[in-house]
Order: structure tokens, then sequence, then C-alpha cells
């Protein structure tokens, strides 16, 4: 089992940066790929970006692609999300997952954390 943790969230305008974090426990994070997706209000979940187990291959939704930015730092248990230039629509519960395949896409998922909110104000 794997336990994911999301933090970092927050409001921020139009224009600024945020930077999430996925800490795991449980078992080591080397071990998988690495998804972020999100989910606005009234819409499914979707892909932002993945990973793969080394951190050297990484795959991104045209749509925030060049703003948004994934790490990971296998010491650490952690995967990271850089997101600068945020906009409006960027505005959603953002979900960090672990699978066994890459790239990782939202049905792939094998664990999942609870999500954390990032609101863009215009």
């Amino acid at each position: 089992q794997v336990q994911l943790v999301e933090s970092g969230g927050g409001l921020v305008q139009a224009g600024g940066s945020l930077r999430l974090s996925c800490a795991a426990s449980g078992r080591t994070l080397s071990n998988y790929a690495m998804g972020w997706f999100r989910q606005a209000p009234g819409k499914e979940r979707e892909f932002v970006g993945t990973i793969n187990l080394t951190g050297r291959y990484t795959n991104y939704a045209d749509s925030v692609k060049g703003r948004f930015t994934i790490s990971r730092d296998n010491a650490k248990n952690t995967v990271y999300l850089q997101l600068n230039t945020l906009k409006p629509e960027d505005t959603a519960v953002y979900y960090c997952a672990a699978g066994v395949k890459f790239p990782l896409m939202v049905n792939e998922g094998q664990y999942w954390g609870q999500g954390t909110q990032v609101t863009v104000s215009s």
C-alpha cells in the first residue's frame, strides 16, 4: 500500500505560481510512475502531467505545457508540481496518483491522494 498526501494548494491571483507536493508513505515511490490530475466542479477528472520512475521523462497535457513542471525526489519520497502563470481555468482540486505504467493516465492510478484545492482568481 502507498499513502499519498498532497499539499501546497491555495488561493492565488492569475499569473501567480504555486508548488504542490505529494508525499508518500508505506512504500518507496521509486517503484512507481507518478501523475498529477485535476478535477474542476462539474467536470471529470483530467490528466495534467506524469513523470516516470527516475524522473527522466515527463509528459503534459497541452493545456499546461510550458507552464507546469513535474519533478520528483525519490530520496524524499515526494513528487512536485510547479504551477506557473496560473489562469482562472486552472482552478480545480489537484490529485497525485501512483501507478506502474508510464505515462500514467487517469484510469491507471493505483493509489490516489485526497487532493488539494487550487483556486485562481482573475
